[in-house]
């Protein structure tokens, strides 16, 4: 599944990530006239055979749409999404192997901030979370702005796309996944959840929080403890405690 539009890659650190780890996926390296520090980004593009073009301010500028790119865009083609059922079945195949390793899942319920989305993305590449499934609705996209503020990390792990988390819940715990949802109004703290599970954590929006039926399909939904009179983290930020907690080795 992907979206008809090249993938505009803007900004240093993003393009130099991509040209590190995924070279064979860029068509092509655009570079600001006369840029000054980007000697290395254009050292790997003729390394890796990679088109370079250079540009007046004005044409890299439109080319970015807006995106900070500091002197330099890469292109993609248009960004496929994996294919869930492939995403999950890659990961851990069957039953026994998903008891055996373990691994984590991350479903995102409706960010709808491109920044924060990447942010998010930033942080599950960090905690090994394994895969990302998105829902098509009320969803920010992969977009420039998103891989951008996931400094590249949104190239280096499967992001799949269904229509309604709520409609794949089901075969996910089938596989042998406990489905946490995240709520401020979480019955669970995170400190008395048992993280040593194989774990589908799921986000949903800052100020709406997880739809009532991805809600409901959760095993358990659980909060992150605040002191003061904050109401709500940021989901990115929330999103990477929790993660971390998950990954904390056992006393």
């Amino acid at each position: 599944m992907s979206d008809h539009t090249p993938l505009i890659i803007a900004g240093r650190n993003p393009v130099r990530e991509v040209l590190e780890r995924n070279p064979h996926s860029i068509e092509k390296i655009y570079l600001l006239r006369d840029a000054k520090r980007l000697h290395h980004i254009r050292s790997l593009a003729h390394q890796k055979q990679i088109p370079v073009q250079v540009l007046p301010a004005g044409g890299l500028k439109r080319l970015a749409g807006g995106a900070l790119h500091q002197g330099v865009i890469a292109v993609q083609p248009a960004f496929a999404y994996a294919d869930y059922t492939a995403m999950l079945a890659k990961i851990a195949p069957d039953l026994d192997t998903v008891r055996s390793l373990q691994p984590r899942l991350l479903l995102l319920d409706g960010i709808q901030d491109p920044r924060n989305f990447g942010a998010i993305v930033r942080c599950a590449v960090a905690f090994d979370v394994k895969g990302i499934l998105v829902s098509s609705h009320h969803m920010a996209p992969v977009s420039p702005a998103m891989v951008k503020a996931s400094s590249g990390a949104a190239l280096r792990i499967p992001i799949a796309r269904v229509g309604r988390l709520a409609d794949v819940i089901g075969e996910i715990k089938e596989r042998g996944y406990y489905v946490y949802g995240a709520s401020h109004s979480g019955s669970v703290s995170m400190w008395d959840i048992n993280w040593k599970y194989p774990i589908a954590l799921v986000i949903g929006s800052e100020g709406r929080g997880l739809f009532s039926d991805t809600e409901r399909l959760c095993d358990q939904l659980l909060s992150i403890p605040i002191s003061g009179d904050m109401e709500s983290l940021n989901a990115s930020v929330a999103t990477g405690i929790l993660l971390a907690k998950a990954c904390q080795p056992s006393p």
